[in-house]
């Protein structure tokens, strides 16, 4: 966390005054400064105004709908922004992370739960010198050397294998959509090919959990997509 002087900033763009209270309350006990905004116009001017770190966006939002103001804040900004929601619907999350959301969570939350998705998503936007290393409970992965060590042994992985950890590692604590990484992997031609995904997945998650069948690392995002561990 940076000190007093210099803490990370928050905007909060939610129409519901009792949701501003409850995370502007958390998120200054935690010592971050906080904006609040209740509708997307007064948001989209918070951001050019206040330059936060990290947005919190409700979608359901008198003046717009939270999809259109993420795609006018990715014309310009690469600011984290973890999408509030009350629908629970697969295609919204997906819909909302394909145009942009680094992170979503389903109100009502824990509060708990969602200080430490921003602390994640932070963290991760400010690796602006990505670190080769990727070491997180058992599993450790060296980007420039190509090494994957499971236990402290070394193992083998496909060609593929190897594209797809090394995505997960990167985007590490992010929800991937299916549709991002077949993409990312296999190209356009195939991004709607999910099994192919879920395949080679479960031959991954194979050689890197413990126990594949419960994965600690490689989480299954259901209907969504998939969410590496991040560093502890």
């Amino acid at each position: 966390m940076k000190d007093r002087r210099n803490r990370y900033k928050v905007l909060i763009i939610d129409d519901e005054p009792q949701i501003r209270r409850l995370i502007r309350i958390a998120l200054e006990a935690n010592d971050y400064e906080v904006f609040e905004e209740a509708n997307g116009k007064d948001g989209q001017l918070s951001l050019v105004m206040n330059h936060p770190d990290l947005v919190l966006l409700d979608l359901g939002l008198p003046d717009m709908d939270g999809i259109s103001i993420l795609k006018k804040f990715r014309e310009w900004s690469q600011v984290p922004v973890i999408v509030l929601t009350v629908q629970d619907v697969v295609y919204t999350k997906v819909l909302a992370l394909d145009s942009g959301a680094d992170d979503y969570i389903t109100k009502p939350f824990n509060t708990s739960e969602l200080l430490a998705r921003i602390r994640v998503a932070i963290r991760h936007s400010f690796r602006m010198d990505e670190s080769p290393v990727f070491n997180c409970s058992h599993l450790f992965v060296d980007l420039n050397a190509r090494i994957v060590k499971v236990n402290n042994e070394e193992i083998k992985l496909t060609a593929t294998e190897y594209s797809l950890l090394a995505l997960f590692v990167k985007h590490a604590g992010k929800v991937l959509t299916h549709s991002f990484v077949m993409n990312e992997i296999w190209g356009k031609m195939y991004a709607e090919n999910f099994q192919t995904l879920r395949v080679h997945v479960a031959q991954l998650r194979k050689k890197i959990e413990i126990n594949p069948s419960m994965p600690e690392l490689l989480i299954s995002e259901p209907g969504v997509g998939y969410r590496f561990r991040d560093v502890d």
